[in-house]
């Protein structure tokens, strides 16, 4: 087995990051969510709400972040062990995507910060 190099294990990283976010989060891949899901009603202080929770194991797999990112670790990373140069144009993608995820969510939340800091200031 080569090793990897340390900015090939940062793109898995990232890539892992990305496709367990798509699992987990994403509308795109509702459609594979769904069928593992169902629709209950809970008792909250604001009356009642519809949650939706996992019907099985597998439904925890794909709502549950680590559980879906420790799949996609083992999935990704033994793929690139196997496989590598098919791989790493999937690695490639999704790092890349990663790594726009977290540079936008950073950007986002300061954005949000300085509006919030703005408005502070006018009502003072």
């Amino acid at each position: 087995m080569d090793r990897i190099s340390w900015m090939t294990y940062i793109m898995l990283i990232l890539a892992s990051y990305r496709l367990t976010h798509l699992i987990v989060f994403d509308k795109i891949t509702e459609f594979i969510r769904k069928p593992f899901m169902k629709k209950v009603t809970v008792e909250t202080e604001d009356g009642t709400k519809s949650k939706e929770v996992p019907k099985s194991l597998f439904g925890y797999l794909l709502k549950c972040y680590w559980c879906a990112g420790v799949w996609s670790a083992i999935f990704l990373g033994t793929a690139y062990l196997l496989f590598p140069k098919v791989t790493f144009v999937f690695i490639l993608i999704f790092s890349i995507a990663g790594a726009q995820c977290i540079i936008e969510t950073f950007v986002g939340v300061n954005i949000k910060k300085v509006d919030y800091y703005a408005e502070q200031g006018k009502k003072e």
